[in-house]
């Protein structure tokens, strides 16, 4: 992989889509998110059942078809960033950012130095296996690789700013779900407080060089609206979601056409 497809097509100015992936457990659903007009996997080891080994083999199929596998660990301090990261995955999504400090130890464990303190594995799926030095190596891994922070609570939100000026930081993403939770309104998507929320990011990223991006709002017509002000990392649809939507309408659609 010469180039991360997701940095590529925000570097170009344009949207990047993803699908969430909770349900597959084979690479076909990289190439299903190809097909389908996605940018990128967003597979969640944080809720899903996950272990690295399949989260590899899914990692290595979407190299191959020009998908960015992105992974959701379990916090900024997940011990399996970095093996993730040596075996095919091109971006980390960490949940839950709450402060600066905590956005720096994501980015310690995602980049290389100069930019973070990842250990240095050996040769990397990303290129085929072919020996590189490891100047040229860390580099090129460093360019590839996606930081992405999420702010989920209202401690979050009031230090959206201070995150988005992290370096290395490069997408500062809303986890509508936790965060209308915490401020105690579950569900409450499209409220003044949420479209706030997201206002406040989106202007926090433009003020850093950094990506805004939107996660767990999934009406259309809301999500076409936070586009247009200025988010360009989305988040689609869940696979398993996907699969339901699309069984639940043929299988009406049949029945209703049987009487």
């Amino acid at each position: 992989m010469s180039e991360n497809p997701v940095k590529a097509r925000l570097a170009a100015g344009g949207v990047a889509l993803g699908m969430n992936v909770r349900l597959a457990r084979s690479g076909d659903v990289a190439r299903i998110a190809k097909s389908s007009g996605h940018d990128f996997l967003f597979i969640d080891m944080q809720h899903g059942l996950y272990d690295a080994e399949t989260v590899g083999h899914i990692a290595h199929t979407a190299l191959g078809c020009g998908v960015a596998p992105l992974v959701r660990v379990r916090s900024c301090d997940d011990p399996n960033t970095a093996l993730l990261l040596d075996n095919g995955v091109t971006g980390i999504v960490f949940p839950d950012i709450n402060t600066s400090a905590e956005a720096q130890r994501g980015v310690d464990r995602a980049k290389f130095a100069p930019v973070g303190k990842r250990s240095v594995g050996g040769a990397f799926p990303h290129f085929d296996y072919e020996p590189l030095p490891v100047g040229e190596a860390t580099v090129r891994i460093n360019d590839l690789t996606l930081v992405v922070c999420m702010v989920e609570t209202r401690e979050g939100l009031e230090n959206v700013e201070a995150i988005a000026a992290v370096d290395g930081v490069d997408v500062v993403h809303v986890g509508s779900n936790d965060l209308l939770l915490d401020m105690g309104m579950p569900g409450q998507f499209g409220s003044p407080e949420h479209v706030a929320a997201i206002d406040r990011v989106i202007e926090a990223c433009a003020a850093n060089g950094k990506v805004a991006g939107l996660g767990g709002e999934r009406d259309l017509a809301r999500q076409v609206d936070f586009i247009r002000k200025g988010t360009r990392f989305v988040t689609t649809q869940t696979d398993l979601r996907f699969l339901q939507l699309a069984a639940t309408n043929h299988t009406a659609s049949l029945r209703e056409a049987l009487g």
